[in-house]
C-alpha cells in the first residue's frame, strides 16, 4: 500500500491542494491526515479537502481543543467529527499517530533524547512510528523503534516555505517537500479576518521559520 501521510495542516488550503496533486501523479491507496487539520485561516475549505479524498484520519490536539475561530467556521457535524478521531491508525506495520500512542502533546524533536523517545513510544507492536505535531521532518532509529516526522503541510519549521509530508510505500516512509503558490497564500491569509493573519504572514509566508531555533524553542518547552 501507498500511503501520504499529511500532518499539521493547519487551516492551510494552498499547500493541501499542492501535496494532494502530487500524491495523487503517485497514485497513493490512501491519505493519512495526522492531526492539526484546522487552527489555521481556512478551518472549513481545508477540512473539506480533506473530507474529499480516500483518507484515514488521526486526532491532534487541535481537533480535540478547536479555537473560537474554528468553533466560528465549522458546523457542529463537523467539529463533532474531528472530536470523534481516533488517537492512531495502524497500516502496513507503521502507526500513525498525532504526538504520541496515548497522548496528543508530547512534543518529539530531531534532538529529543533517545530514552525519552524508547519511553514515549514504549509497547506499541509496530516497528514504525509516524508523528508530526513538531513541524519538523526526522527520520530516527532508537534500538529497534523507528520514528519518523513527516513534518508539517501547513505550518512548517524547516528553514523553507513549502509543504512537508511523508511518502510511506510498504510500510517504508520517505520524507518529501512539495512547493506551492506563495502568492496566492500570502494574499488569502492577509485578506482573511483570521486574527493572527499579519503575523503569521510576516513570519511564516514571507520568511522561513529556522529549523534550528524552532527545535531549540520547543526542546525548551
Amino acid at each position: 500500500m501507498k500511503v501520504a501521510a499529511l500532518y499539521d495542516v493547519h487551516g492551510m488550503p494552498w499547500p493541501l491542494e499542492a501535496v494532494l496533486r502530487e500524491a495523487g501523479d503517485e497514485r497513493v491507496d490512501l491519505v493519512l491526515f495526522g492531526g492539526d487539520l484546522i487552527e489555521g485561516p481556512y478551518p472549513r475549505r481545508t477540512l473539506e479537502l480533506a473530507r474529499g479524498v480516500e483518507a484515514r484520519f488521526v486526532r491532534g490536539n487541535c481537533e480535540r481543543e478547536p479555537s473560537d475561530w474554528d468553533r466560528a467556521h465549522l458546523t457542529r457535524e463537523q467539529l463533532r467529527w474531528l472530536a470523534d478521531l481516533p488517537l492512531t491508525q495502524s497500516l502496513d506495520g507503521v502507526l500513525y499517530c498525532h504526538a504520541a500512542p496515548e497522548d496528543d502533546l508530547p512534543l518529539t524533536t530531531a534532538v529529543t533524547p533517545d530514552e525519552t523517545v524508547a519511553a514515549r513510544f514504549a509497547g506499541i507492536d509496530e516497528p514504525t512510528v509516524v508523528i508530526g505535531h513538531t513541524h519538523h521532518q526526522f527520520d530516527r532509529r532508537v534500538g529497534g523503534l523507528r520514528v519518523v516526522s513527516a513534518g508539517s503541510v501547513g505550518m512548517p519549521y524547516e528553514g523553507e516555505v513549502a509543504a512537508f509530508w511523508a511518502l510511506v510505500e510498504d510500510g517504508e516512509p520517505v520524507l518529501r517537500r512539495t512547493p506551492f503558490d506563495v502568492e496566492r497564500a500570502i494574499a488569502e491569509t492577509a485578506a482573511s479576518d483570521w486574527p493572527p493573519a499579519a503575523a503569521f504572514v510576516a513570519e511564516n509566508l514571507r520568511v522561513a521559520v529556522s529549523r534550528e531555533e524552532a527545535i531549540a524553542q520547543l526542546e525548551r518547552g
